[in-house]
């Protein structure tokens, strides 16, 4: 059969032996995520800073000497990190579950993730200031060293031992938490805890054992990937988004989903390696995107109830920090101060990202959908723009304006992709769509691969304005920024703004009213999706670059942690929290890798402790003071009267 397909054995079984592994560490981390959610309703986004955590355990320990020579350490090899790391691991995890994770389990779903976000990048961040970007060796065992020559293909023993252990773990862990009576008081206790008490059973014992079992998951799986792969700081970041792609084909919280899925999609990544290796990045995702076309749920997946991501914003009074009409003019005049206080090119990057971040805000704090692709759009438009700019010439008007309409074209699809489902599905769903794009930013020849559109000519606007100039150039810029602010000011204040607040409160209530719920959320996607390609357009027009960074995952956080620091549902929040994360950005620059260690902690401390961010703190306390103040006034109103 190979040779009638032109494939050597050697390369076709190799690559099957390469997929099935990959696809067994798949389903372990998968279904650690899978029980996480499904018992404590949490997207453990940290999920791949702990699997790092494993692999770094077993290489710490196998280096005691080295780290500290003068304490006479024996060298604990691979055997001893089976044994200690990953329940060390699920340690660490349980205290993260009692100190942080505990804070939001009564609180809207997307606080959970946003959370472990934060987390994640404070982990990631400590292990690359202290380790840097390169990774650690790690031997294999003695004991599993060598391999079996099958004829067609020689066979590591050590995969095998792997491909053994995984499918024992997974197909264990399934059993106790679907056939045993502990699985059963597990899924009890997420569904009814007060039934659960009455058994004399300590529930937040048990969720937190829950979630430091689901971390010892992808501790035991770091381990086992310690051999095969290089140990790094990066390599927990690299394997989390594919991990949640496999768990939403699976089906969210579905155990066995994760495991089929799992295998099933690394064993067809292997393959898509020998037919088609450009497309092996993408297969996972555009595998994704079949099943939610076909079956949103997921293959295992039951259809569950629309969630409203209402409670991710609290009610506020309408005040003056509401009022656009009184800040448009003023954000006006304080753009027009801006460029003779700071560098034009530092002020730039503020308004840019600004609009972003308000872009962003309308989808999450109006409609009340967390997304984690937005910096698709945002990429999108900056490629587009530079690609029409560079290499077809066309003016800076008309590349933007390409740009800004593959933005918006992708917002409409990757939104009829996802709108079906909500709350830790969408976010999911989004940040795989915006996936694909990036391996397809890899391996375009347009695009430049890691190097990027550089050099992009600004032009002449409107064949008049010279935006070589750089206070043209700025001054574009800001009228943009203020055009997108006052949009998105109108749009909120339109009919079209207030339906899509009722969606957000009580989406059954606007169903109930007769509102195509799916429809109204489907066109702000598509114009947020606009907005952030607007955003991208002139990003790459002032920094006269378009690269992979644009499309990062990265910039989506940038986006969100924004929002969540000015304010989330306010209109003045994201411009503030664009100025607070670009300036931090800039200072902690020369610090390198504190950079993601401070904005993790960034996240952290706004879902603790400022849920509801600058402008909307500040627009509370104005509220309650009015309110003290009207009711001094009316205690001291004459009786009488």
């Amino acid at each position: 059969m190979t040779e009638l397909l032109g494939i050597p054995p050697v390369l076709l079984f190799g690559q099957l032996l390469i997929g099935l592994i990959n696809g067994l560490f798949y389903a372990l981390m998968s279904m650690g995520v899978a029980i996480i959610f499904g018992m404590l309703r949490i997207g453990n986004f940290v999920h791949g800073a702990q699997y790092m955590l494993g692999a770094f355990g077993a290489w710490f320990l196998i280096s005691l000497p080295d780290l500290f020579p003068g304490l006479g350490l024996p060298s604990l090899g691979y055997w001893w990190a089976l044994v200690l790391v990953p329940p060390a691991v699920a340690v660490i995890g349980a205290l993260m579950e009692r100190v942080f994770i505990r804070r939001v389990y009564n609180l809207e779903h997307a606080y959970g993730l946003l959370l472990t976000v934060g987390m994640a990048f404070v982990i990631e961040g400590l292990f690359n200031v202290k380790f840097g970007a390169a990774g650690q060796q790690y031997g294999v065992p003695d004991l599993l060293k060598g391999g079996v020559n099958l004829g067609f293909m020689f066979l590591p023993i050590y995969r095998i031992w792997v491909i053994v252990a995984a499918l024992v773990v997974c197909f264990g862990t399934w059993a106790v938490i679907e056939r045993t009576r502990l699985g059963a008081y597990l899924r009890a206790a997420t569904e009814n805890p007060d039934l659960v008490r009455t058994f004399g059973i300590n529930v937040p014992r048990m969720l937190m054992l829950t979630y430091a079992f689901g971390v010892g998951l992808a501790g035991l799986t770091g381990v086992m990937a310690a051999p095969i792969y290089q140990v790094s700081p990066q390599m927990g970041q690299s394997i989390i988004i594919t991990i949640f792609a496999v768990v939403v084909i699976g089906g969210m919280g579905s155990i066995m989903g994760a495991i089929v899925s799992g295998i099933g999609l690394g064993v067809i990544e292997g393959l898509t390696k020998v037919f088609w290796p450009e497309a092996s990045s993408t297969a996972i995702f555009i595998c994704m995107a079949l099943v939610l076309i076909l079956r949103p749920q997921g293959l295992f997946g039951k259809e569950t109830s629309a969630h409203s991501g209402a409670d991710i914003t609290i009610a506020r009074r309408e005040s003056i920090l509401e009022n656009g009409r009184i800040w448009i003019p003023v954000l006006a005049i304080g753009g027009l101060l801006l460029p003779y206080l700071v560098y034009p090119v530092f002020a730039m990057k503020i308004l840019c990202f600004a609009l972003f971040a308000c872009a962003y805000n309308l989808i999450f704090g109006y409609v009340g959908l967390l997304a984690f692709g937005h910096a698709a759009f945002f990429g999108a438009s900056a490629y587009g723009t530079a690609h029409l700019a560079s290499v077809w010439g066309w003016s800076p008007e008309a590349s933007l304006l390409g740009g800004v309409v593959l933005a918006t074209g992708l917002g409409a699809l990757f939104g009829w992709l996802a709108i079906r489902r909500q709350g830790l599905y969408f976010a999911m769903i989004t940040l795989a769509l915006a996936q694909v794009l990036v391996f397809y930013a890899v391996q375009a020849n347009w695009t430049h691969g890691e190097d990027g559109i550089q050099s992009v000519p600004r032009g002449m606007l409107f064949g008049v304005f010279d935006l070589n100039d750089m206070m043209t150039m700025y001054f574009f810029v800001l009228a943009v920024f203020l055009i997108g602010f006052a949009f998105i000011y109108r749009l909120l204040r339109s009919p079209f703004g207030q339906v899509l607040r009722a969606i957000r409160d009580n989406e059954a209530r606007a169903t109930s009213l007769g509102y195509s719920t799916e429809r109204f959320k489907l066109i702000a996607f598509t114009l947020s999706a606009l907005l952030a390609g607007v955003a991208g357009g002139v990003k790459a027009l002032v920094f006269q670059i378009a690269s992979l960074a644009d499309l990062h995952f990265m910039t989506s956080a940038d986006a969100l942690l924004m929002t969540l620091i000015g304010g989330v549902g306010t209109i003045l929040g994201p411009v503030v929290g664009a100025a607070i994360v670009v300036t931090l950005q800039r200072e902690f620059a020369e610090f390198g890798a504190w950079v993601i260690v401070v904005q993790g902690a960034a996240f952290v401390l706004c879902v603790l402790f400022l849920r509801q961010g600058v402008v909307g703190t500040l627009e509370n306390w104005l509220g309650r003071r009015a309110e003290r103040a009207r009711e001094a006034g009316l205690s001291r109103r004459d009786p009488a009267e």
